[in-house]
C-alpha cells in the first residue's frame, strides 16, 4: 500500500515500481506541496511544447450600428436621406430643419452635409443654411440623358401639348413606384402640376397603369389597356385630375415608359380624353421609332403598334 504524503520527495523506493508511482502522482503532490508551504500561484503552466500559430482570423464586420437589417449601409442612407429632404422649389433649409425632417441628431446631419459638401452634392451658405450642390444637378442631367431628353423627349412633348392644348408628360418606372422624367407645362392657366422626379404608384394614374399593362400586368383591366393601346382616368390618383396615356417603347419592343397629356377633370371629360387618346397614340409612337434610333417613322402607324409585345 502507498501512501501519499504533503511532498513529492517522500515518494521515493526502488525499482520500477516507484518510477512508476512518482510519474503518475508527482502532479497530486505538487499541488498539495505548494498548498502546503503557501506557494499557490496564479500563473500558468507552460505547455511542453511551444503552441502552433494560429491561423488569420478574417475582419471583423462592420458594427450592427453601421449595417441595415436589408443589407444597406446606414450612413449611405442617411446621407441620401438628407438630399432628399429638399423639396420642390426650396432654395436652401436651415440645420435645425434638416434635422427635423430626416429624424436625425443635428450634429450626424452637420457631419453628413459636410461630407457631402466635399463631392459637390451640397453647399453650405453665407448665413449658415444648407442647399444642394452643383454634383446633385449634374447626376439628374447624367439620369436625363439616358433617354435623350433634349433632342427627343421635349421636343416630342412640345409637339403633343401644342396639339392638344394641355400639358405633357413623359414616365418611366422605377422598381415598383414611376417617375415623371419630362414634362411640357400646356398653354392654359388652369393645368395640373406634376414633380419631375416624384415616385408615384403605378397602379393609380393613367400613366402607371398603362406602364403595368405593357409589362404583363394579369387581369383584365390591364388586357384590356393592351387591347385598345391606351388607358384614361379621372380622379383615380389626384381626385380632379384627368389624364390620358399610351405606351412608349424602344428597340425590340422594350417598353421604354408612357406618355400622357393631363388637366382638370372638368375641361377634360371622359368624352374629350377618348377623342384625344388617338393624338396620344400618334405621339407615342412617333416617340418609340425615335427611341428606337430610326427617326423616320412611316406615314401609317406600325402593325399593331399599340398592342403588347413581350
Amino acid at each position: 500500500m502507498v501512501v501519499l504524503h504533503a511532498g513529492p520527495q517522500n515518494l521515493q523506493g526502488p525499482g520500477a515500481v516507484a518510477a512508476t508511482l512518482r510519474r503518475r502522482f508527482n502532479p497530486y503532490n505538487a499541488v498539495a506541496y505548494s498548498e502546503t508551504n503557501g506557494t499557490m500561484s496564479n500563473s500558468p503552466r507552460q505547455p511542453a511544447h511551444p503552441p502552433l500559430p494560429r491561423a488569420p482570423q478574417p475582419a471583423a464586420p462592420a458594427s450592427a450600428s453601421e449595417a441595415e437589417p436589408s443589407g444597406g449601409v446606414i450612413a449611405v442612407t442617411r446621407a441620401l436621406q438628407v438630399l432628399e429632404a429638399f423639396a420642390l422649389g426650396e432654395s436652401s433649409l436651415p440645420l435645425a430643419e434638416l434635422s427635423r425632417r430626416c429624424g436625425l441628431h443635428k450634429t450626424t446631419v452637420l457631419r453628413l452635409a459636410r461630407t457631402l459638401a466635399q463631392s459637390g452634392f451640397m453647399v453650405q451658405r453665407e448665413d449658415g443654411d444648407w442647399r444642394l450642390g452643383p454634383a446633385a444637378g449634374w447626376l439628374g442631367a447624367r439620369y436625363q440623358a439616358g433617354f435623350d431628353v433634349q433632342n427627343v423627349l421635349e421636343p416630342a412633348l412640345r409637339e403633343l401639348t401644342h396639339a392638344t392644348g394641355e400639358s405633357a408628360a413623359f414616365y418611366v418606372r422605377e422598381g415598383q413606384v414611376r417617375t415623371c422624367l419630362v414634362r411640357v407645362e400646356g398653354p392654359q392657366a388652369l393645368r395640373h402640376h406634376a414633380r419631375m422626379g416624384e415616385g408615384l404608384p403605378l397602379d393609380k394614374g393613367s400613366p402607371g397603369r398603362v406602364i403595368l399593362a405593357f409589362s404583363g400586368e394579369p387581369g383584365k383591366a390591364y388586357e384590356d389597356i393592351r387591347k385598345k393601346g391606351y388607358h384614361w382616368s379621372i380622379g383615380e390618383r389626384e381626385q380632379g385630375v384627368a389624364t390620358v396615356s399610351a405606351p412608349v417603347f424602344g428597340m425590340h419592343w422594350r417598353l421604354m415608359g408612357s406618355v400622357c397629356i393631363s388637366g382638370p377633370a372638368s375641361r377634360l371629360p371622359a368624352e374629350k380624353l377618348e377623342a384625344l387618346a388617338q393624338t396620344v397614340i400618334a405621339a407615342a409612337t412617333q416617340l418609340s421609332y425615335a427611341l428606337a434610333g430610326n427617326t423616320a417613322a412611316p406615314a401609317q402607324s406600325p402593325v399593331r403598334a399599340t398592342q403588347w409585345h413581350p
